[in-house]
C-alpha cells in the first residue's frame, strides 16, 4: 500500500517514470491496417461488387492544386527529412530571420492608398498609435501622389517607423518621392530603414511594353548610405492577381530576382550587394499549408541562387513582405473576408514572413470609409503576434511530415518552372513572349472549372451565400486608365456577376421549390438547391407536399417561371413526373430536378424528356444560373 505521507513529501520530478510512453499500452497501428479503415468508410453503402479497390479509394482522396501539386490523404514521417536544420542559416528554410520571442516578431505593415492627404495622415498616424510597425504607401494616379508622401510622413518619427512605397504607374517618381524625405531628415542613416519598391518587371506586368534594368545600378548607388534599406522589390503578388498559383509565384518571383542579380552584376555592382538590395513581395492565402510551405520554398530556391552567384552564406536569405490576398477577397458578405485575412496572416507569420499586410476586409469594394476596417486589418496581425505567440516560436510548422514534404514539392515543382522560364530567356522575355500569358490562361481555364462546379468553393459566395447580407460603406477607388498589362481579377467576380443581373429587376428572380411529400422525404435535397438559386440572388418560394394541383396552384401564387423538384426516389416514382408535366402546362419555362432521373424508375426516361436540367453535387452552377437568367430575360 502507497504510504501517502511518503507520497506527497516527493516531488513531481521524483514520482516520474524513467520512461514516459504515452501510447505504449497501444498496440502498433500499421499503415496497411489504416487503408482498410479508409476502404470500410468510402465503400460504405457501395452495392456488392462495386466497392472500390485502395488505389481508386486513394484517388479520391488525393485532391491536386490549380497548378498541379498532389496532395496526399496522410504524411508519413519517410515524407520528411531526416535532418530539419535550423532557423537563420543556410538554406534558410526555417526563416532567414530570428524571432527572439520579443513583440515585434513580424512587421505589422499597414497598406495606406487613399489620396485624400487628410484621411491618410489622420489614418497613418492612428495605426502606429495603435500597433502598426511599418508603412506601406500605394502611390499613383488612383492613390497617393508622390507629391503628397511627404505631408502623409510628416508626423512619422522615422527612425521607429519603416515605410515603403509602391507605384502601378510611376515607380521611380515614387521611389524619389520617399528617397527625398529621407534625405531631408536629420535621423542617422543607420538608424532609417525603408523600402523604394522599384520592380521594373513587375511594372511591366501590369502597364506592357518592354522592362528596362538599365538604370538597377544608380538606385543601389542611391541608397547606399541607408544600410538597412533597400531599393528593389520582386512583387509576385501581380502574378498571383492575376491567377498564377503557388508554383508559377513562387517560380516567377525566382525568376525575377535572377534577372535582377544578372543586370546588377553587369551594371558593375557584385552578387552580394546585388542580393542586399532585393525583398520579394508575396500573397497570403487562404490555404495556409500552401501558404506556409510556398514562403519556406521561396527562401531554399534563393539561397540555391546565391550558391550559383557564390553569395557569401550569410547574405543569401530571402527577405519577404506577405501580403493577403486580394484575388480571394470577395465584395458580397464581406464580413466572411474578416476570416480569410485572418487564416492568411497566420499562414504568413507562420511561413516566417518578415513583414505582413492584412488588407482591409472591405478591400473589394473601395476604400476604407472609417476606422473599422482598418483596425481589424492591424489588430488581426497584432494578436496572432502577441496574444497567439505565434511571433515567438521560429518555424513552428518545422518537422511537420505534411509542411516538409508540401515544401519539397513546391521547391521541385518550383525549380522547373523556372527553368522553363530560363529557357525562354529569362522572365523578362518569357514576360513580354507568350510563356506567362500562356501559363497564366491555363491556370485561370482550370480554376474558373472548379469555382463553377464549386470544387473550389467561395463561403458565402458559391456557398452557404445569404441573401440580404450586410454590407459596408466605402468611398470609391479613383478611375485609372486601363492598363495594358496581365488582368487582375478575383474568384469572386463570376459570381458577383450573376448576382448583379438579379438586382437589375424590380423585384428578385424567382425559383419555385416544388417539395413534395413530406419533410422527410424533400428536406434534404430542399436544403441543397435553395442555396444554389441564392447563388445567383434569386429567392426561392415554395411549396411543402400537396397533390399535384396544389403543387401548381402554389407554383402560380409565387410569381415564379422557374421550377424545382425536390424530394427523394420515392416520392419521384410516385409523382414526380405528373408534377413536371402539369408546372410545365402551367407556364414553367423550365423545370430543374434536385436529384438523377434514374428515382424515377420507369418513368425515367420520359423524364429526362420533360424535365431540362438537374441540380446535383459537382453540376456547373455558373452554367445552370446563367442559363436561368437567360431564360427570365434578365439583362446582362
Amino acid at each position: 500500500m502507497t504510504d501517502p505521507d511518503n507520497l506527497a513529501s516527493k516531488s513531481v520530478e521524483d514520482r516520474m517514470p524513467e520512461e514516459l510512453s504515452l501510447a505504449g499500452d497501444f498496440p502498433k497501428v500499421t499503415h496497411e491496417q489504416w487503408e482498410d479503415a479508409v476502404l470500410k468508410v468510402l465503400n460504405r453503402g457501395r452495392p456488392e461488387g462495386k466497392e472500390l479497390n485502395i488505389e481508386q479509394g486513394m484517388k479520391r482522396l488525393e485532391p491536386t492544386t490549380v497548378d498541379g501539386i498532389q496532395i496526399e490523404p496522410m504524411y508519413r514521417r519517410q515524407d520528411a527529412p531526416e535532418k530539419l536544420g535550423v532557423p537563420g542559416v543556410p538554406p534558410f528554410t526555417r526563416g532567414t530571420t530570428i524571432r527572439d520571442g520579443s513583440m515585434d516578431a513580424w512587421d505589422v505593415r499597414a497598406l495606406h492608398e487613399d489620396p485624400d492627404v487628410v484621411f491618410t495622415k489622420k489614418a497613418v498616424i492612428a495605426d502606429l498609435e495603435r500597433g502598426v510597425t511599418s508603412l506601406w504607401l500605394r502611390v499613383g494616379a488612383d492613390a497617393i501622389k508622390p507629391e503628397d508622401i511627404a505631408g502623409d510622413l510628416k508626423d512619422v518619427l522615422l527612425d521607429l517607423a519603416k515605410v515603403e512605397v509602391s507605384s502601378r504607374d510611376d515607380q521611380e517618381a515614387a521611389a524619389q518621392a520617399l528617397l527625398d524625405v529621407y534625405a531631408e531628415s536629420k535621423i542617422d542613416a543607420d538608424k532609417l530603414s525603408f523600402n523604394l519598391g522599384l520592380d521594373p518587371i513587375g511594372f511591366v506586368a501590369l502597364n506592357g511594353g518592354t522592362p528596362d534594368l538599365s538604370g538597377m545600378a544608380e538606385w543601389v548607388k542611391k541608397t547606399d548610405k541607408y544600410k538597412n534599406s533597400r531599393p528593389f522589390v520582386v512583387d509576385a503578388t501581380i502574378y498571383h492577381n492575376a491567377g498564377a498559383g503557388d508554383v508559377h509565384e513562387l517560380a516567377w518571383a525566382i525568376a525575377t530576382g535572377v534577372e535582377y542579380v544578372r543586370a546588377l552584376i553587369e551594371q558593375g555592382l557584385t552578387a552580394e550587394q546585388a542580393f542586399d538590395s532585393i525583398n520579394f513581395r508575396v500573397s497570403a492565402t487562404h490555404d495556409e499549408f500552401l501558404t506556409i510551405s510556398r514562403l519556406r520554398a521561396l527562401r531554399t530556391l534563393w539561397n540555391r541562387v546565391g550558391e550559383v552567384f557564390e553569395v557569401p552564406a550569410a547574405k543569401r536569405g530571402a527577405r519577404q513582405e506577405a501580403v493577403t490576398s486580394w484575388r480571394e477577397l470577395t465584395r458580397d458578405d464581406p464580413y466572411v473576408n474578416i476570416l480569410r485575412g485572418t487564416i492568411s496572416t497566420f499562414g504568413a507569420a507562420v511561413g516566417g514572413a518578415e513583414a505582413v499586410t492584412t488588407l482591409p476586409f472591405d478591400a473589394a469594394i473601395g476604400l476604407p470609409k472609417s476606422d473599422f476596417s482598418r483596425r481589424i486589418a492591424r489588430n488581426t496581425g497584432i494578436i496572432l503576434a502577441e496574444e497567439s505567440n505565434i511571433g515567438r516560436v521560429n518555424d513552428p510548422a518545422g518537422g511537420s511530415f505534411y509542411v516538409e514534404a508540401l515544401t519539397t514539392r513546391l521547391e521541385e515543382a518550383g525549380w522547373a518552372e523556372f527553368q522553363a522560364v530560363e529557357a525562354v530567356g529569362g522572365m523578362a522575355a518569357a514576360l513580354t513572349g507568350d510563356h506567362v500569358r500562356a501559363e497564366l490562361d491555363k491556370l485561370n481555364n482550370e480554376r474558373a472549372k472548379r469555382l463553377a462546379t464549386r470544387k473550389q468553393p467561395i463561403t458565402a459566395v458559391s456557398e452557404f451565400p445569404l441573401l440580404d447580407a450586410k454590407t459596408v460603406e466605402t468611398k470609391p477607388y479613383p478611375e485609372v486608365a486601363e492598363r495594358q498589362g496581365l488582368e487582375w481579377h478575383r474568384d469572386a467576380e463570376v459570381f458577383e456577376g450573376l448576382v448583379d443581373r438579379s438586382a437589375t429587376c424590380a423585384e428578385r428572380p424567382k425559383v419555385f421549390l416544388a417539395c413534395l411529400g413530406t419533410r422527410r422525404d424533400f428536406g434534404p435535397r430542399e436544403g441543397f438547391s435553395a442555396p444554389v438559386w441564392h447563388i445567383a440572388g434569386m429567392e426561392t418560394p415554395e411549396c411543402e407536399g400537396g397533390t399535384t394541383e396544389e403543387v401548381v396552384k402554389a407554383f402560380k401564387e409565387s410569381g415564379a417561371e422557374i421550377a424545382d423538384l425536390c424530394s427523394n426516389a420515392k416520392t419521384y416514382a410516385a409523382q414526380g413526373l405528373e408534377v413536371a408535366k402539369a408546372l410545365k402546362e402551367a407556364g414553367a419555362k423550365l423545370v430543374y430536378l434536385s436529384g438523377a432521373f434514374k428515382e424515377f424508375g420507369d418513368d425515367a426516361a420520359e423524364a429526362e424528356k420533360v424535365i431540362d436540367g438537374r441540380i446535383y453535387l459537382g453540376m456547373d452552377v455558373v452554367d445552370v444560373l446563367t442559363t436561368t437568367l437567360d431564360t427570365l430575360g434578365v439583362a446582362k
